[in-house]
């Protein structure tokens, strides 16, 4: 049995976090300084009681008006940022759209690989003959991690959801995968409090971890210059293995969109790699880093803006947290 992506849509939330509200917090950190360095302008922040599995909701309704929902037979939920340790999202947003209740349904934890992690479990499960139409569903709130005095962070993410829809079909259009793990890196990206390892602490101090950014053990913690140093040694290499596993060279290629990161970073890893700028999409502008979110929304943008077509062969890859990479060909339906 073969797979291909039927439709994606996505959601925002309605809060603006704009660069000149950034730069009136953070007076040194200038609007234009922002945009020119990492590619964005503003960013969607999730209300206070608004939730990962509110965003998945509002993507999915706006899927689910187009096609039959009683054909859905399998619902995966990926998000770092889940309602509730114990029940899963998927079960709650099964109840939340009344999806049939003869269907699979989990959550799985991963953050900016977790869309192309997410299309090889689809893939797999078609091809097991386990289900014939899935929905991803990737939905994120990092901003809830995120300390109020952050300046790095705070000014990188924002907030979305995505819903997929993944059928099957005589003709593969989702191709071969090329994934990699390195938990050596865990602690470079991380929340270090809130799990059983270590408890919320309400005490918890106050940390100046680069300057002018201020983060407590409670929050998220990023290494920047590590991810950075682990992007450039796994994204030429997934690249590399991704192609030859689907037996093409960039040039059978129409268009390639990395995980969007920031723009700085993706810049230096399209050179890196070698692939033209015509072909490479950069376009985190009004959106900033949403996480498993940023292909995507990437993928339906160009889409809609006729960027790619019908027929296009489209290299995705992803890399992030984990440490966690992977990467496969799609064609446009």
């Amino acid at each position: 049995m073969e797979s291909s992506i039927k439709d994606i849509e996505y959601y925002l939330p309605e809060n603006i976090l704009s660069n000149d509200k950034l730069s009136r917090e953070f007076p040194e950190w200038s609007a234009e300084k922002i945009e020119q360095k990492l590619g964005i302008r503003e960013r969607r922040i999730a209300g206070e009681n608004e939730t990962a599995l509110d965003l998945g909701q509002k993507a999915c309704e706006k899927l689910i008006r187009k096609y039959p929902k009683e054909q859905i037979d399998f619902l995966l939920f990926c998000t770092e940022s889940p309602d509730y340790f114990i029940p899963p999202n998927a079960p709650l947003l099964q109840d939340r759209l009344c999806l049939r209740t003869d269907i699979g349904a989990f959550d799985f934890n991963l953050a900016c690989s977790g869309y192309v992690y997410g299309l090889s479990i689809a893939k797999g499960l078609i091809a097991a003959d386990i289900s014939k139409s899935v929905l991803l569903v990737t939905a994120e709130t990092y901003s809830k991690h995120i300390h109020p005095k952050d300046k790095s962070n705070k000014t990188m993410f924002g907030d979305a959801a995505a819903a997929t829809l993944i059928c099957d079909t005589e003709k593969s259009g989702i191709g071969n995968f090329a994934l990699g793990t390195d938990g050596t890196g865990y602690d470079k990206l991380i929340v270090h409090n809130g799990g059983f390892r270590n408890p919320y602490d309400p005490n918890a101090e106050l940390i100046e971890y680069i300057e002018g950014s201020y983060r407590t053990n409670n929050n998220l913690y990023m290494n920047g210059p590590e991810i950075f140093n682990f992007t450039i040694k796994a994204v030429p290499i997934v690249v590399e293995q991704c192609l030859e596993r689907n037996n093409v060279t960039i040039d059978e290629i129409d268009y390639v969109i990395f995980h969007q990161a920031n723009k700085y970073m993706i810049e230096y890893l399209r050179k890196k790699t070698k692939i033209p700028q015509e072909k490479f999409h950069i376009d985190m502008l009004m959106t900033g880093n949403t996480v498993s979110c940023t292909i995507p929304i990437a993928l339906r943008n160009s889409i809609d803006n006729k960027v790619i077509k019908s027929g296009d062969r489209v290299l995705i890859v992803g890399f992030g947290v984990g440490y966690s990479w992977g990467a496969t060909i799609i064609t446009i339906n």
